[in-house]
Formats: structure tokens, C-alpha cells, sequence
């Protein structure tokens, strides 16, 4: 069943004509109202947060395209909302730009390093901070884009051959003249990487599977990545008729 936020925000962030959701995390007042009018007066649609705790109750919430953020902060700072954003498989693509005071190049690769998207240090220029809210933005359009089309490429004829394989399973012959393997194998999957056998074994596509599971299509390509690894096959197809052979899936 597809997850309503996040099939809301998909919908939003394809609509050239909806703002861009963004989420503005930062304990210092008078920069925060600051930074977020000047971003609403750039067209931008502002959520704010006054530290790392509510922040992270916001993105859930809110399920934003971008999320700016100040790295010292009570309660939970900028790299404690990070881990927890990228640490969850509904928000892990979103991208992160800190705000900090810091701008040592060690803080800086500190940053990175934890998976921030961009970093400028205080003080800065607002109109380079939104430019770099619309290279970050655009950059992540286009990776989705790309995921998109990788999703759909081929999948009409891989659930063709999906069906040829299980026509041949049911009728007790294997490619090349072969029996079907009897028995069950145990693999060590987790509960997510088997729904997702399943449902690569339906025939979904990537977008479908992420829509059912309510996750990213980047996590759905590194859970099958996965079962490629521990079933020893390197395609969709040949993963398909494996774990039909052995009795992997229904």
C-alpha cells in the first residue's frame, strides 16, 4: 500500500507549478525569521524548527525537498538530525544544506563525511545560500529523473520472461530441458528483503515497489542489490526463476 506522505510529496515535488518544500532548522531566532523570509520572498515554501528534535518531527511530518540546517543546537544538533534522516528509509534522500559557524575545512569534511549535501559557514550571502538551495534541488531532480527511467527500462520484457518461467516451473520443466530444483533453501533474509523478492518476482517495477513498501527507489535497487549477492544471480530475471525454483516466493 503506497504511503500517503510520501506519495503527496512526490506529487508535489513533480509539479513545476507547486514550491519547493523546505525546512529550516536553526536555535537562533532573528537568523531564522531572516532566512526564512528571504527564502519565502524567493519563492520557496518555509517550514522552521528551533533545534534538531523538532526538525526531525517536522521532515516525518512534512516530508520535505530540502532541509537546511544549523549544526550546534540544543537537544539534538545539526549531525544527530542527519544520522536520523539518513538513517530512515522514507527521508534518506532528502538532501541536507548546514548552516554553522564552523568553517574550518575539517568541520567542512566532517560534514561530507556524515552525508551533507552542501555546507557554508556563517556569515553568509542569502543570495548565495539560495543558490545553492537551487543547485541541490535541481541536482536532486535529476538523479530522480534518471532512477525513473532506470526503473521502467525493460520491465515490460522482464515480465514477460517472468511469466514464460513460472508457465515452465508449473508445467515441472526448467530451461534446456532441466527439472525444477526440489526443496526450499534458507537464506538469511531480512523481512524487507523478502517483500521485495516477492514483489520483484510479481513483476513490478522499482517505482511500483517503492510506491507499495512506502520507501525510496534507491533503497528498492539496494535491496535487490542485495538479493543478488546472497542468492548468487546477476539479473532480475535470473533472480526471479531462482527464487521460483526454490520455492521463494509464491
Amino acid at each position: 500500500m503506497e504511503n500517503p506522505s510520501q506519495t503527496a510529496a512526490e506529487d508535489k515535488a513533480a509539479s513545476p507549478r507547486t514550491p519547493a518544500q523546505l525546512l529550516l532548522v536553526d536555535d537562533e531566532p532573528g537568523l531564522r525569521g531572516a532566512v526564512e523570509a528571504y527564502l519565502q520572498e524567493e519563492g520557496f515554501e518555509v517550514a522552521t524548527a528551533s533545534d534538531g528534535e523538532e526538525g526531525w518531527e517536522k521532515a516525518q511530518r512534512l516530508m520535505p525537498e530540502l532541509v537546511i540546517s544549523d549544526v550546534m543546537m540544543p537537544r539534538l544538533d545539526g549531525y544527530g538530525l542527519l544520522k536520523r534522516l539518513r538513517g530512515n528509509e522514507r527521508l534518506s534522500g532528502i538532501p541536507v544544506i548546514f548552516l554553522t559557524a564552523k568553517g574550518m575545512t575539517s568541520d567542512r569534511i566532517e560534514g561530507f563525511m556524515a552525508g551533507v549535501d552542501d555546507y557554508i559557514p556563517k556569515p553568509f550571502d542569502p543570495d548565495e545560500l539560495v543558490v545553492r538551495v537551487r543547485n541541490v534541488l535541481s541536482r536532486q531532480q535529476r538523479l530522480l529523473a534518471e532512477a525513473a527511467r532506470y526503473a521502467d527500462t525493460d520491465m515490460g520484457q522482464m515480465a514477460q520472461q517472468i511469466i514464460e518461467i513460472r508457465s515452465l516451473l508449473q508445467r515441472g520443466g526448467g530451461g534446456g530441458g532441466a527439472t525444477a530444483m526440489a526443496g526450499t533453501v534458507h537464506h538469511s533474509f531480512t523481512p524487507r528483503e523478502a517483500s521485495v523478492l516477492q514483489l520483484v518476482a510479481d513483476g513490478l517495477m522499482n517505482k511500483e515497489i517503492a510506491g507499495r513498501l512506502g520507501t525510496s527507489i534507491r533503497n528498492v535497487e539496494k535491496y535487490v542489490s542485495r538479493l543478488f549477492n546472497k542468492t548468487g544471480t546477476a539479473s532480475r530475471t535470473e533472480l526471479v526463476r531462482y527464487a521460483l525454483e526454490h520455492h521463494l516466493v509464491n
